[in-house]
């Protein structure tokens, strides 16, 4: 059994990268691909929110991480992903629902920075990555992605810098935040851009997974009804018996790869 890419240092930290968007310094952790460090080739990049549940079971929700690096190296190998690298965002703990999310909930007063978090993003964290790491630097070889609020998160990203990334990871994203917030941010699209969306659910989620199902089919929808074509455009995914968990989400993220960040053939 191969080591995972941790034990062979092709995962990088870098400490406290401040913002000058949100107040909150955070960690940022980079997978390499098998054979970055005995190549001059450049990669394309995956940006995922809630870095620390990626690689490491010591940083991850509940001791559980998605195995990222171990999916990756399995697609890489076998042909079907091409080789790319992740960049992994940690969350600020506490404000982790704040910069989450696209506006401020009317009940419980919380939330609404998600738009500065997408300027961090698209104007601090992707030039510092391309300028450490040996990256492509087009829209097409950049994709933001997240789970649940960090679905959110990566989604007002996209459609905010559509030239800065041009494929989105969207897993059980919390279409229900602020009694649906987010569906009129995709209905107003007026750009002529279409990044490429993988979208999913599980059909096990939360307490009312029928409401889970639901939500994620209406964010397809709007999708649709802007422009967006299956599968082009878009994948939409219903996962049988999946909870909203790392597990569930790691299990599945070889398939967001290999829509994504598709083996030239």
């Amino acid at each position: 059994m191969s080591l995972r890419a941790r034990d062979e240092g092709r995962i990088r930290l870098h400490r406290r990268f401040p913002s000058r968007f949100l107040s909150t310094p955070r960690d940022l952790i980079v997978y390499l691909p098998p054979g970055y460090g005995e190549s001059d080739a450049r990669y394309p990049v995956l940006y995922l929110q809630d870095g620390q549940n990626l690689f490491d079971p010591a940083t991850a929700f509940a001791g559980n991480d998605w195995h990222a690096d171990v999916t990756a190296d399995d697609a890489i190998r076998r042909g079907s992903v091409e080789p790319l690298l992740i960049a992994g965002i940690y969350n600020a703990g506490v404000r982790r629902i704040s910069e989450y999310t696209p506006t401020r909930d009317r009940r419980t007063r919380k939330g609404g920075k998600a738009a500065r978090y997408a300027q961090m993003l698209a104007r601090e964290i992707k030039p510092f990555i391309d300028h450490e790491y040996r990256t492509r630097k087009s829209a097409g070889d950049a994709g933001v992605g997240g789970s649940s609020l960090g679905a959110l998160a990566a989604l007002m990203a996209g459609l905010a810098y559509p030239r800065v990334f041009g494929k989105l990871a969207l897993l059980s994203p919390s279409v229900w935040w602020d009694e649906h917030s987010i569906l009129p941010v995709v209905e107003s699209w007026t750009r002529p851009e279409r990044p490429r969306i993988w979208l999913d659910a599980g059909t096990a989620e939360g307490g009312n997974p029928g409401k889970v199902i639901d939500d994620a089919r209406r964010m397809r929808e709007a999708f649709l009804a802007k422009g967006w074509r299956e599968p082009a455009h878009l994948r939409y995914e219903e996962f049988e018996g999946a909870a909203h968990n790392e597990a569930a989400w790691g299990a599945r993220f070889g398939r967001v790869l290999e829509y994504l960040f598709p083996a030239s053939r």
